[in-house]
């Protein structure tokens, strides 16, 4: 299963789709902005000659539902995907370590400083963590699930990939089963990290999964302060 590259283009069509709603473009009233990112105006005019990137507007849209958009842009965004994310994660956890004696020293392994078996590892506990985080305030039902699965399908045609997802979507909101993932520190705080990209923290339901998502992921509390900081200075 290669989910590197499905990940790279859905977080860099998020910060797209934010960057046009700054400038008052592809509105639509259809639950999760499908319409105005793949009509023909807006964004997917915009995103019409990027390869898939309409298309991975269209699956990020429907992921977010009528959440807020407005944490995928920002300055450290500019790098772009996946990079950007390690890059937050980076800089989050090395401040982590300088400011507690007690925490793992040495360079911190996040994505982007990882060789190509790991970054796929990683990207995998990421669109895991990604998927749950879209099911945390209930909005995902199933006709929402049909048309995610269909705006994948269109992205990528990886059979091992679309079961997957599928079993994803369909399985019941557990914090702890999306915790499992993580088998470093560092992706347990780039999991977390698009979570709280993608979560309202305004509505109390998603607010409550992420903060037990933390617990699950056994973030000390200084590096989930310090990883929220980070997103909201990028944000």
């Amino acid at each position: 299963m290669n989910t590197r590259g499905l990940l790279d283009q859905l977080l860099k069509s998020g910060q797209d789709m934010l960057q046009n709603k700054a400038g008052g473009q592809g509105k639509s009233n259809d639950k999760g902005a499908l319409g105005g990112l793949l009509g023909g105006g807006g964004l997917g005019s915009l995103l019409g000659g990027a390869g898939g990137g309409a298309l991975a507007a269209g699956a990020m849209g429907l992921l977010l539902g009528n959440k807020k958009a407005r944490k995928f842009g920002g300055k450290a965004l500019t790098y772009g995907g996946l990079a950007a994310l390690g890059v937050i994660a980076y800089k989050a956890y090395g401040n982590w370590q300088a400011q507690q004696a007690s925490a793992p020293q040495g360079e911190p392994q996040t994505i982007d400083r990882l060789p190509p078996a790991q970054v796929e590892q990683h990207s995998q506990g990421i669109l895991k963590a990604l998927v749950a985080a879209a099911k945390a305030d209930g909005h995902v039902d199933e006709r929402e699930r049909a048309l995610i699965e269909g705006e994948f399908t269109k992205l990528d045609n990886d059979q091992e990939l679309q079961h997957w997802l599928h079993a994803e979507l369909n399985k019941p909101l557990d914090p702890a089963d999306v915790a499992r993932a993580a088998s470093t520190p560092e992706m347990a705080a780039e999991m977390y990290i698009a979570s709280v990209m993608l979560v309202d923290e305004e509505n109390f339901m998603e607010k409550s999964y992420l903060d037990e998502l933390a617990r699950q992921l056994k973030l000390e509390p200084g590096l989930k302060l310090e990883l929220e900081k980070q997103v909201r200075l990028n944000a």
